[in-house]
């Protein structure tokens, strides 16, 4: 039993210590991580995310919506600012 205890804090402190490190280091960097920039992406267009890359400055989400259309959603790794394709002009 004790031994059964002492296997189940130890995880627990690996998990925690683990996680609150890459938190840290995401803090450091100043810079949302992907996972982040989906959610924006998410909260900008409903939908599906189909794909996630990324440059040195920004993410793009390609999302499907509802009626079948794809769209980009460009995420800024620093600001956060989101701008979908709907909202950029054509040139």
């Amino acid at each position: 039993m004790i031994k059964t205890l002492h296997a189940v804090v130890l995880i627990l402190t690996l998990l925690i210590c683990g996680g609150s490190n890459a938190y840290a280091q995401q803090e450091k960097s100043g810079e949302l991580s992907k996972s982040q920039a989906v959610e924006r992406a998410r909260q900008a267009e409903s939908g599906r995310v189909l794909r996630v890359s990324q440059t040195n400055q920004k993410y793009r989400v390609k999302v499907l919506k509802e009626s079948g259309r794809v769209v980009s959603v460009d995420v800024d790794k620093r600001s956060g600012n989101v701008k979908s394709s709907k909202n950029r002009s054509k040139d």
